[in-house]
């Protein structure tokens, strides 16, 4: 309906001017419009993911881990973090809730020992409407790990928080039971995640056009067409000149 009103907009503006190669060319730009219009609400409309992401601090920010905590060895006096959400991929997962520079924090009242190392675990277990339907996240919490010096994130995990809970690929499913079913579930769309002020996709507008005003995007695909239909218009003109 949107690209019907559009090509009626853009024929109106250029009137009888306007002979049927111009007007044939105004409605292929409506439709090319219409399509691009129609491809942004399907990625906007896209699935994502609940699952446990893995985060690790370079010092003051949390970065996505590269590997996973069953590789991944932190070194004394490090900070690793894991955030249940709902997210697409990396660039959109929610990071932990808690500062990512919180060793002296989590780890000050234990002491080094020879042959050991101290690791600061911030597990966030997100918010309700990360939840599986039917559960809701228990509180976030920190822990201190004291393991071995060639532990895994994955050992100091398993050292403060089980039972842990792997499926058959060895992604990690549930943190101390939660979540209590499901592993790496898609959901249908981002709207069955809520938002989140810790997520950085929660600070995105959205178009939403029950207000009755144009998107972006047909307005784009509007001057698309009436340049397109101007510059005929012009080379019309220009051959009876």
């Amino acid at each position: 309906m949107a690209a019907l009103l559009t090509l009626g907009a853009a024929l109106a503006v250029l009137g009888p001017a306007a002979g049927p190669a111009q007007a044939a060319s105004v409605q292929a730009a409506s439709v090319q419009a219409a399509s691009v219009q129609a491809m942004s609400a399907q990625a906007a409309a896209s699935g994502g993911y609940r699952y446990w992401s893995f985060w690790e601090s370079d010092g003051g920010e949390w970065t996505y881990a590269t590997q996973g905590p069953a590789t991944a060895r932190p070194a004394d006096g490090d900070v690793i973090g894991f955030r249940f959400s709902v997210s697409e991929d990396s660039q959109d997962s929610a990071k932990p809730r808690h500062a990512a520079d919180s060793f002296d924090a989590v780890c000050g009242g234990t002491p080094a020992e020879d042959g050991a190392k101290r690791i600061a675990v911030v597990i966030d277990p997100g918010t309700p409407a990360d939840a599986p339907d039917g559960e809701q996240p228990p509180a976030l919490r920190t822990a201190c790990a004291r393991t071995g010096t060639d532990a895994t994130a994955a050992d100091a995990l398993a050292s403060v928080a089980k039972p842990l809970r792997y499926n058959s690929t060895a992604l990690l499913c549930a943190i101390s039971g939660y979540p209590k079913t499901g592993c790496g579930d898609q959901v249908s769309g981002r709207e069955d995640a809520g938002t989140s002020a810790a997520s950085p996709t929660a600070l995105t507008s959205t178009d939403d056009d029950s207000g009755g005003g144009p998107s972006a995007g047909l307005l784009v695909g509007l001057a698309a067409v009436l340049a397109l239909g101007a510059a005929g218009v012009w080379q019309a003109r220009r051959r009876r000149g």
